[in-house]
This record gives C-alpha cells, structure tokens and sequence, in this order.
C-alpha cells in the first residue's frame, strides 16, 4: 500500500469517504431517530440528507487539497485527530457541536475540561485519529492537475445539488433539521463554529455601552446577596417534590420558594449574562447589573468558583484561590470557600449598599463525586466515572443529588451567616441552567434550547429576606410577587428595588418584590 504512488485526486476521494465512515455515526443516527422510516420518502429524505454531506465534504476537501500536497497532508492529519476528540465526547455525551456548545467548551476552564477526561478517549484518538493520520502520512503521493481536483469537486457538489433538486419534498426536514445536521458534520461542526464563536466574540468585546444613569433613593443600608448555582435542576430539589430528602436544612429556613423558573440558556456564559442583564438578553453589549451598580457607588464584590462572568468592574473580584487563604475546614475546598470572611466584609464596606455575588461550582458534571466532602455522600452508591453512560441510572441519580444535598447545606449555611449581620439582606438563589441526567440519551447541559429538555431549563430560584428587610420594605411576612412563570430576567429589576434605585431602564413588571 505504501509503496505505491497515488494521485493528490485519489487521495482526496477517499479522504472524504474515511471522513465520511469513521466520523458519522452521530450524524446518520440522529436522521434515522427523526425520520419515520415506515413511509418510504423519508429513505429518500436519508438518502438526500447524506448526500448532502457527501457533495459539501468533496467541494471542502477538493479545496483544501489545492493547497498542494504537503498542506493537504498536513491538513488530514489535524483533521483526524481533532475530528476523533470530538467524535468521542459526541458519542460519549450526546452533544451537538454547534455555536453554543462551542462557545460554552472555550469558556470552560482546565480545572473543569480535565475532569471529562477518561482512558477511553485515548482509544478514540489512536484509533480514530493518529492511525489514520499515519496512513496519510506514509502514503506516496503526486499532485494532481489543478482542473481535474476542481472538476472532481465542483462537478460531485453540483451534482449533489442536482439531486436535492430534483427531490426538493425533502427541502422541509433538511432546513429544519439543518442546525443539528451541522452540528454533527465532522470537521465543520466545530472547526466553522469555533470561527463564528471568535467573529461574535470580537463584536461583543467592543466596549459595553452604559446605561441610562440611575440614582438611590434613600441611603438606608442594605445588602443584597445574589448565589448563581451552577448545572442545578429543580427536579432533584425536595423543596420542588422530589421524593428524595435532598433540601433537610433549607425545609427548616423561612425561605421562599419560586416554582416553575425556567433558564434563558443552556450553559453558563450566556445564562449568567441574562442574570445580570436589564432585558434578560445574553449579548452582554450593555454593562451588567453589577457594573452597573459600581457606577452608581454600591459596594459591589464577586467570589467565584465558576467562570462565565462577563467584563467587571467591581470594588472586588475574588477567585477560590485567593479565598482560600482566608478559610478553615474540609469546605475550603468546595463552594463553602465562597462565604470566607463574608460577613466582615460587608461590614467593613463603607458603602451604604451591598451587593455580594457568589458564583458557586454547584453540581457541575460529570464528576459529580467531586462536587461535595466525602461527609456528604449520603446517597450511594455513587458514579465515578466520566463516561456516565456506564453508571447505572441509581448511582448517577445519587452522585448529583449528593451535589444538591450539598448546596442545601452551602445556602442554609450561608443564609444562617446573613442572619447574624441583623441588617436588611435579601438573598437571592437560582442556578445557571438544569442538567441531563441520560434522559432521552442526553447527558450534561448545553443542547440547543429549542431541542433541550426541561431538566436543562427548569431551575431552582429560593428567596430569604431578613427580618430587617421586610421593616424597611414594609412587609409584614416574606413577599415575592406571584407569577405563573419566573425567569433569570427577574434578578435585575428585582435587585434595583431592593436598592431603592431610580432608573429609566427599571421594570415594574419584572420586579417580584411589587
């Protein structure tokens, strides 16, 4: 095989064909799992679907492979590999590699990537993609005439055009279905989303336009405290139903409880900008809430454990690390890190409005054995393992509701804090997004919203407000204004009243202290 020499054109075409057989099973599965195979035009629609696929990858490669011989071999090479990465985490999790999720994997920090880290995807990688990418290598190649590579691949792709219009019934599903379809189209999934990701990241860096100014009313002081959670769905919480005593400390707080909050997004980034912005919008082209305070003169600080927060300017940005050396105990190395000197430092602001953010790690996956102390594995037994395919439904079930035993403990904890100030607090708990737990075969967060399930949007939002806060706001119990449905949009307007702020941007409709 190796000693025989092959035209730059012959290699192409069955570059494409090993692109096309080694990279998309996800691809064929997921039209013959939406396709109703009992009527025989949607063989056609499969048949259309993959030929599609085929005339795009055969104009791509033919392309490429332009370039000459050395770029095209240098180009199949990273193609493998990065195609057989990807490969594993779609197969593996059941993702689709569009925009969001890969703007959602560049905001993932390396502490969290390594975690999805398994033996396996070794395998994956040496099968999949530095085996072919030796075959490559090893072959003798000679360049082909430049018109018979475009010929070969202008006139597949024009032919592949002819035929889909030639059945242009099957035009409805393709458009439907296209933002999935190229999702999972191996290497222009995440190679053209990574590109539009950086292109719409470079528009939103532009400077964050201000907003209208706004005022206080009063200077009574007053301290708001804002908990993002982090992957939490409502469904695990025993305070929403679950038959699961997952919430034993936050049942014997006076809190309450907001049924029915639906996510803005799937994954954090563009979650926790719709926390912190005036229209509940995930652009981020306006300042944050918490900017926005900071310029009226609220003292503003965020502790984190996360990531996601957009550009601040705060009085204070606190990592875990730096938290760290200020905190004692085996929650040092958990979210409890979070409330470290917490109550001192509202007391040491000058500032006769607070606002305090925790960005918790909450029950981020898959390794959610590593989201709580040992002391909190109630639930068992427990998953271990990324590929949380292998667990049974029973240990990973446990492994997360041990996150939210956990986060009971962290905000009961944290509000037990708050009551010691005996100053008007209103705390404020509500996650990022939900979390798959393998239903419907889909694991983690991050699936295009309009196809994702509600255990990736429906997240718990828990209010408690100080015996202070209710004197100041004249409420003779804890209030929040009931509605059919909450959302992440809430948080903004709701925080403005507390403070007591004036502002042309302000929503009475989407205050829930009105």
């Amino acid at each position: 095989m190796f000693k025989k020499e092959y035209t730059l054109l012959q290699v192409t075409i069955f570059a494409v064909f090993i692109n096309l057989i080694l990279y998309h099973y996800p691809f064929i599965s997921y039209v013959t799992e939406h396709l109703e195979l009992s009527k025989s035009s949607a063989y056609i629609t499969f048949a259309c679907a993959v030929i599609a696929l085929f005339g795009v990858q055969m104009l791509l490669f033919h392309l490429m492979a332009l370039l000459g011989v050395r770029f095209f071999k240098l180009f199949l090479m990273i193609t493998f590999v990065a195609n057989s990465i990807a490969f594993y985490f779609v197969q593996t999790y059941n993702v689709i590699l569009d925009r969001a999720m890969m703007d959602n994997t560049f905001n993932t920090r390396y502490s969290e990537a390594s975690a999805y880290f398994d033996p396996k995807i070794l395998l994956y990688v040496l099968l999949l993609g530095i085996l072919p990418s030796f075959i490559i290598y090893k072959l003798r190649i000679k360049p082909s005439k430049r018109k018979h590579l475009l010929l070969s691949g202008f006139g597949t792709f024009i032919l592949s055009a002819l035929i889909l219009y030639l059945n242009s019934f099957t035009w409805l599903w393709l458009d439907k279905n296209a933002k999935y379809l190229g999702g999972l189209a191996m290497p222009w999934s995440y190679s053209i989303n990574a590109v539009r990701v950086e292109l719409k990241k470079r528009r939103t860096n532009q400077k964050q336009l201000l907003l209208p100014d706004g005022k206080f009313r009063d200077n009574n002081k007053t301290v708001v405290v804002l908990v993002i959670g982090e992957s939490a769905r409502a469904s695990q919480f025993s305070l929403y139903g679950y038959n699961k005593e997952t919430n034993p400390q936050l049942k014997k707080e006076n809190i309450l409880v907001l049924k029915n909050t639906y996510s803005t997004a799937t994954y954090t980034t563009k979650s926790v900008a719709s926390i912190l912005s005036y229209d509940g919008s995930t652009s981020n082209s306006y300042e944050p809430l918490t900017n926005y305070l900071h310029r009226m003169g609220a003292y503003v600080e965020w502790r984190t454990k996360n990531w996601g927060a957009p550009k601040e300017k705060v009085n204070h940005f606190y990592e875990a690390g730096e938290l760290k050396k200020m905190c004692q105990g085996e929650g040092c190395d958990y979210d409890e890190v979070l409330i470290s000197n917490l109550n001192k430092s509202i007391l040491s602001a000058k500032e006769s409005k607070i606002l305090m953010v925790l960005h918790t790690a909450g029950s981020h996956g898959p390794t959610y054995f590593k989201k709580y102390p040992p002391s909190f594995e109630h639930f068992t037994p427990v998953c271990k393992t990324v590929d949380l395919k292998e667990c049974s439904k029973e240990s990973l079930f446990n492994a997360y509701d041990n996150t939210i035993l956990y986060t009971d403990y962290f905000l009961a904890k944290t509000i037990n804090k708050l009551k010691k100030l005996h100053l008007p607090v209103l705390f404020l708990y509500l996650s990022d997004h939900g979390e798959s737990l393998g239903e419907y075969n889909l694991y983690l967060h991050g699936t295009p919203y309009a196809i994702a399930p509600d255990v990736q949007k429906k997240i718990p939002f828990i209010v408690w407000e100080s015996k202070e806060f209710l004197k100041l706001k004249g409420f003779t119990k804890p209030y929040i204004r009931p509605k059919e449905r909450y959302g992440q949009n809430n948080i903004f307007h709701t925080v403005l009243d507390a403070f007591g702020v004036e502002s042309p941007v302000y929503k009475r409709v989407d205050d829930l202290l009105r």
